[in-house]
Formats: C-alpha cells, structure tokens, sequence
C-alpha cells in the first residue's frame, strides 16, 4: 500500500502540473514558469502539435493523472491501471521526443511531467506484471 500511495502522490503532482500547464494554454495563467529553456514553455505549448485538438493538450495529461490516482488507489483495478500507466509513459516519452526533434524547444514542466510518468510506470511495473500473469493462468 506504501507504493501505492507513493504512486498517488507522484500522479498528484503530474496533475497539479498539468492543470497549471491547462490554465497557461486556456490564457488563465498569464505567464508559465520556464527555469531553463527561454521561451521554450511558450513555444512548445502554443506549437501546432498542442493545437491539434479542440481542448488543450495538457487538460489530456490532467485526465490522465486523474485516472492513475483513482485506479492506483483501488485495488481490484491493477490491469485498468497497467493500461493508463503505461499509456501515460508512452505519451510522456512521445512528447520529450517531439520537444527535442521536432520542435526544438523545451518546457520545463512538460519534461517533468514526462519523468512523473516514466517513474511511475516504473515503480508499478511489478504489481501490473503479477496481475497480467495472474490472470493469464
């Protein structure tokens, strides 16, 4: 249970990031912190790639933390967590990559989200695994 809540108060974090980030792209939030990358935070949540859908991307990421905390807090949904964990991971690396290669720019907070994500996945790994092979036998 210890991990689990560890795991809950990681995905709280991604969270309160990402509503931060949902707030900046909705013009709530006047400015977003950028430490590190110059007006990278502003280039990349205003890029094309943020715009493709008719919501701003980060609300998706803030769903997505939602998700970990309610599954990752219930017990009998290990694999629906697998699912969202790994989904998570997926995207978060999916969206370091694009700030690197493709746009150029870094967001600070993207990135951190990105390695709440990663580190997640990882630290549920195991309890996923043993839920997959339990219901494989």
């Amino acid at each position: 249970m210890a991990r689990r809540l560890l795991i809950a108060g990681l995905a709280l974090a991604g969270l309160a990031i990402a509503v931060y980030l949902t707030l900046y792209q909705l013009g709530i939030v006047p400015t977003v912190w950028e430490p590190f990358f110059g007006d990278g935070s502003r280039r990349v949540l205003h890029s094309p790639i943020s715009r493709l859908l008719p919501v701003p991307d980060a609300s998706l990421g803030a769903v997505g933390y939602l998700v970990e905390i309610v599954t990752g807090l219930t017990p009998k949904t290990v694999l629906f967590f697998g699912v969202a964990v790994a989904a998570m991971a997926l995207f978060g690396l999916l969206l370091a990559a694009v700030q690197a290669f493709w746009l150029r720019a870094g967001c600070t907070l993207c990135l951190t989200s990105a390695a709440i994500s990663v580190a997640i996945a990882g630290m549920a790994r195991e309890e996923v695994m043993a839920a997959v092979r339990r219901v494989s036998l």
